[in-house]
């Protein structure tokens, strides 16, 4: 590999607009793209391992990141322990990432229905039934194929916190 094919973790940080013009790139080339989400507070072996099983389900992997604000309505005042932005760049950095957009809301019903994923993906511990409505809504609607990749047993980064305490 060429330095000059390095991308800057930071690039591939992108807004929902810009998110939504690379989309319809990707769509005239016929390169189909999987969509992701979650907080991803603390990047650890099971985060990578389900990136890079989710980036297999297409030819490019956009990963939706819980909004500062959307990680406390989820998961409490302690969190998050890192900043939204510093949570997109280090996903962006990982090789299986192509893209990574900040949403500010507790669910991405609204970014799903503008992307439109050819592919949806979350963990095994998610089920078509206990996917929020809204959200299954939107994939449904753009007759998105949703793939559950199994839970990688272990990591947690609740458990990671609660070791370090």
């Amino acid at each position: 590999m060429q330095s000059n094919d390095i991308v800057y973790p930071g690039d591939k940080v992108m807004s929902l607009a810009d998110a939504l013009e690379w989309r319809e790139t990707l769509r005239r080339q016929g390169i189909r793209l999987a969509v992701t989400n979650g907080c991803f507070d603390l990047l650890h072996r099971g985060h990578v391992e389900y990136l890079d099983s989710a980036r297999r389900a297409a030819d490019a992997l956009l990963v939706l990141v819980n909004s500062d604000n959307s990680v406390r309505a989820l998961k409490g005042p302690s969190r998050p322990l890192n900043d939204e932005y510093s949570r997109a760049f280090v996903l962006a950095g990982l090789a299986a990432v192509d893209a990574a957009v900040v949403f500010d809301s507790e669910r991405c019903t609204a970014e799903l229905a503008a992307l439109a994923p050819d592919v949806y993906v979350k963990g095994g511990d998610y089920t078509v039934e206990t996917l929020d409505p809204g959200e299954r809504q939107a994939l449904q609607e753009n007759n998105t194929e949703i793939l559950f990749i199994p839970f990688v047993q272990g990591f947690s980064t609740t458990g990671t916190i609660n070791k370090m305490r």
